[in-house]
């Protein structure tokens, strides 16, 4: 095997974890996690959460992280080495990379925008209501942003696993940190009434408690970990045989579980505070990022420094799983077509920037073309997360339970020492997770045409 084609790996464990938690932490721990912890009660969302996390998601990223490595190849190539008929698993969860990287670069291009935004002064500007649709609404800006923020991605991918994930990472995760713990404590220091915020997110409100508060706990916990998208496969693939899977496991989890807490506690009390108690302020998805809290900074002491440093932060976090998804989607080409990182790193962006462009028009030139009511961005998010994901999972479930069965993969989790948690991943991959992850793919659907909100 020459140097072309020897597969990449990772230093060691610290490199690992940081990226697979840079994977990890993006956009849906910033906005999603705060907006749905504010919905359902707070302190009993994030209970669950925790107890989710340990258990339906650890099942399933050691799964994933054991296939990888066992395979030694990206997700198209895994599941046809372990089982020939369980090749179109690996086909689907190459698809839905390929389908979020686009979209997920349009939104990276909004956040890099009001960074710069900031930086610049504009944060008056920013904070108008009508600023942002405004700026969607434009042809030529948002692909100017958008085209920006893959070249970043690709240009990181392009040094590879060690010299560019894994040292980008190393970087990024711990900054990441830092920056929310200082807007957590500046919050704290300077708004009046955001202890109420804070009491209002931790407090538990067993009012809110339903079977919702656990369907999306585990929806949250499903897309924040990156589960079901290939990349915890990818990464696999590049795990050194010594490298425990279940500690690093378990470190993922918190770091993942650790920045999404961080993240409420950052943003639910000032938006809190600002909005005097009103929960219809912590809106879900772009307004709550894009609208809600420019007017925050804008009322701050110091607010064009924090809300630059907090796009900043958001930017570290969205890029770290753009870098993600490319390199799942660029192993794949290196494996299928034998290219070199570079070659394959170019034809994806290339790729990319074509798949992008319905998204990053959907809003403007294109703002009228929708299917089943919803823009290209949005379509593409539900297919990709609402369908393909949950199938995925279920699917990998069902092969790791019941036809592979979980014994290979508990072997593989030995190599580096003892499995503590054996039992409990066959039971969770066996019986429980496929009935969570049907119950996620339901009530997604259902949401989505409003039968059920969640």
């Amino acid at each position: 095997m020459d140097s072309e084609t020897k597969r990449s790996s990772f230093t060691g464990k610290i490199g690992f974890i940081l990226a697979a938690a840079g994977s990890a932490v993006g956009l849906g721990n910033i906005w999603r996690f705060p907006y749905l912890a504010a919905k359902y009660g707070g302190g009993i969302f994030l209970l669950v959460y925790i107890i989710l996390s340990i258990t339906f998601g650890f099942a399933l990223m050691v799964a994933e992280i054991a296939i990888g490595r066992k395979t030694q190849q990206s997700p198209l190539g895994a599941f046809r080495a372990l089982d020939k008929r369980f090749s179109w698993v690996g086909i689907l969860a190459t698809i839905i990379p390929v389908l979020i990287l686009p979209y997920y670069s349009v939104i990276g291009g909004w956040v890099t925008k009001y960074m710069f935004g900031f930086m610049a002064g504009s944060m008056g500007d920013m904070a108008n209501d009508a600023y942002f649709g405004d700026y969607i609404g434009k042809v030529g800006e948002p692909i100017v942003w958008f085209v920006a923020f893959i070249a970043i991605t690709t240009l990181i991918v392009i040094f590879g696993v060690q010299k560019g994930i894994e040292k980008v990472s190393k970087v990024m995760m711990p900054m990441l940190v830092v920056l929310m713990l200082f807007i957590v404590i500046y919050s704290f220091c300077t708004l009046d009434g955001a202890w109420a915020g804070v009491v209002y997110y931790l407090k538990p409100d067993f009012s809110h408690f339903s079977i919702m508060t656990v369907v999306a706990a585990m929806g949250q916990l499903f897309y924040s970990m990156s589960l079901a998208m290939g990349i915890m496969i990818t990464f696999g693939s590049y795990m050194k045989k010594d490298i425990s899977i279940e500690k690093s496991t378990h470190q993922i989890e918190i770091f993942d579980t650790g920045i999404a807490f961080l993240s409420g506690l950052m943003i639910v009390p000032a938006v809190f505070a600002f909005s005097g108690g009103n929960e219809s302020a912590l809106g879900k998805g772009p307004g709550l990022m894009f609208i809600t809290l420019p007017k925050i900074f804008n009322t701050m002491p110091g607010g064009a420094v924090i809300g630059a440093i907090f796009f900043m932060m958001v930017l570290l976090a969205a890029l770290t799983s753009a870098i993600s998804l490319m390199e799942t989607v660029v192993a794949v080409v290196m494996d299928k077509l034998k290219l070199k990182r570079w070659s394959a790193c170019l034809l994806v962006f290339g790729a990319c920037l074509l798949l992008g462009l319905p998204s990053a028009l959907g809003f403007s030139a294109w703002a009228n073309v929708k299917i089943l009511g919803m823009q290209f961005l949005d379509l593409f998010d539900f297919i990709s997360n609402s369908i393909l994901m949950p199938i995925v999972a279920l699917a990998t479930c069902i092969f790791v339970g019941f036809i592979l069965k979980p014994k290979p993969l508990v072997e593989e989790a030995e190599l580096s020492g003892k499995f503590k948690a054996k039992k409990l991943f066959e039971i969770m991959i066996k019986w429980i997770a496929p009935v969570c992850i049907l119950a996620i793919l339901i009530s997604s659907v259902l949401d989505v045409f409003g039968i059920v909100k969640i």
